[in-house]
């Protein structure tokens, strides 16, 4: 023992025991399960606004070319990168392409291609349109085209873009019918 001033100082030894351990374990345990889910549900919705973004961002890109080009461009689902689908799923990945024989199909080898696997994401478009074809002016010729994008496991989070025939493009929160054709389909 040592002694400070005449004074004997008895130093003893300190840790942690077996119980204050296991006790913050439980603690960290059980706070890391309340996070968990909103977690997850914060990741899904960073997931569905980043497909979102990606989108917009095409067809603004598609939208720029038509007019820089003066020439017709399609903007469409695709499953082999160099054709479009006939079909309202855009979630394999989409292109863009120039379309001056009026086929709603790229003419040479496509402009852009975005191929992605969201396998977690289900990404559709209305029913009937299965492409966007910007004209030389800027337009969108056809109808109104919103394309859903969720994750069908979150279903409380459902965005969409819409084009108009104007050929305006913007982002959106999802309304029933699209939600209903996202989480369906």
């Amino acid at each position: 023992m040592a002694t400070e001033h005449g004074y004997e100082v008895v130093r003893r030894q300190r840790g942690v025991t077996l119980i204050e351990l296991i006790m913050v374990l439980v603690i960290v345990s059980v706070l890391t399960c309340l996070c968990v889910p909103s977690l997850r549900g914060m990741l899904a919705r960073q997931r569905i606004r980043a497909a979102q973004m990606d989108l917009i961002s095409g067809l603004q890109n598609a939208r720029a070319t038509a007019i820089e080009r003066d020439a017709r461009i399609v903007f469409c689902p695709t499953r082999d990168g160099l054709q479009c689908s006939e079909e309202s799923r855009w979630d394999r990945g989409w292109l863009i392409g120039t379309d001056r024989n009026y086929d709603n199909q790229p003419d040479d080898k496509p402009l852009y291609i975005n191929l992605h696997d969201a396998k977690s994401l289900a990404i559709r478009s209305t029913a009937g349109r299965h492409a966007i074809i910007f004209q030389p002016d800027g337009m969108a010729s056809g109808s109104n085209l919103a394309i859903s994008i969720c994750d069908p496991g979150v279903r409380d989070q459902v965005l969409s873009v819409v084009v108009s025939n104007a050929g305006r493009i913007r982002g959106a929160d999802a309304n029933a019918a699209q939600i209903a054709n996202c989480l369906g389909g």
